[in-house]
């Protein structure tokens, strides 16, 4: 096994559909799916060299799974998905097709068919790593970070991002639950976070408080132009509130706007009616 004093690699730049090194256990395989909702890729990572764990498999896209396949060399044995949205999961039913592999998630759901469900604190132990599951509800319901014991490093998913936040959308989405989740993994002591976007993080700490103070801002924010407009639609609080803001990244404000609404609802300062309606403090 290697202990908590592993060492990471300095970051190359992100290639797609190439096998990266990241640290003794660990290795990269970014997708070729970028996107101003994915960034450079969804990131694939193979832990294990003897056996191999497969963290996200990715989209369906058979350059990737080949190249995963061709990583492994024959010895995967186990899939987690942290969670179910399109451009994580779909890739399991051909890798498993191809290994016989066991699938574990937090849920069936979105076309995933587990053969392990996972809940919060369970683990794959092996002879070279332990793996523990981190239920982090808040980007998705079924939402789980990897945490993997031997490195200190937690596979993120979508809960965390290197280099941009994250989108929460209502329902499934939950803004009080995210920023739980945030602490509930700012504790486990993390040497480093493996996103599903991005390069690895190797500030953690900073990088969770400042997601935190990102969003409480964001929420005051909200809260007090409310309080000045009296009442506004959720298009009318993004204008105010992001500025200046690429037309492309509108929809995914008017999310997080929702998302935080809906937290200050749950707390009683706001009420309002959904993504279309009028809001106004209560």
């Amino acid at each position: 096994m290697t202990d908590a004093s592993a060492t990471f690699t300095t970051e190359p730049p992100l290639v797609h559909d190439k096998p990266q090194v990241i640290s003794p256990l660990v290795r990269r395989i970014t997708a070729a799916n970028p996107s101003h909702m994915t960034g450079p890729g969804t990131n694939t990572y193979l832990v294990g060299n003897d056996e191999v764990l497969v963290i996200d498999p990715g989209p369906e896209d058979d350059v990737h799974t080949k190249a995963i396949l061709k990583a492994a060399k024959g010895r995967i044995r186990w899939i987690m998905c942290t969670h179910t949205h399109p451009d994580h999961s779909p890739g399991v039913p051909a890798l498993k097709a191809e290994t016989g592999a066991e699938v574990m998630a937090w849920s069936n759901r979105g076309g995933l068919r587990t053969d392990r469900r996972l809940s919060d604190g369970d683990q794959l132990v092996t002879d070279e790593f332990t793996m523990t599951a981190v239920h982090t509800p808040g980007h998705a319901g079924n939402h789980l970070c990897f945490f993997l014991e031997d490195e200190r490093m937690l596979f993120s998913g979508d809960h965390i991002m290197q280099g941009s936040t994250v989108v929460i959308t209502p329902p499934d989405g939950d803004m009080g639950a995210y920023l739980e989740s945030l602490a509930k993994v700012r504790a486990l002591n993390l040497k480093a976070i493996a996103p599903a976007h991005g390069h690895v993080i190797t500030d953690p700490n900073a990088v969770i408080d400042w997601y935190v103070t990102h969003r409480l801002e964001r929420e005051a924010q909200l809260h007090g132009l409310l309080i000045e407009m009296g009442s506004a639609r959720i298009a009318q609080l993004v204008e105010a509130a992001y500025v200046p803001l690429d037309p492309v990244l509108i929809p995914m404000a008017k999310r997080s706007v929702h998302a935080h609404l809906r937290k200050l609802a749950d707390e009683g300062k706001v009420e309002g009616n959904g993504a279309r309606g009028v809001w106004s403090v209560v």
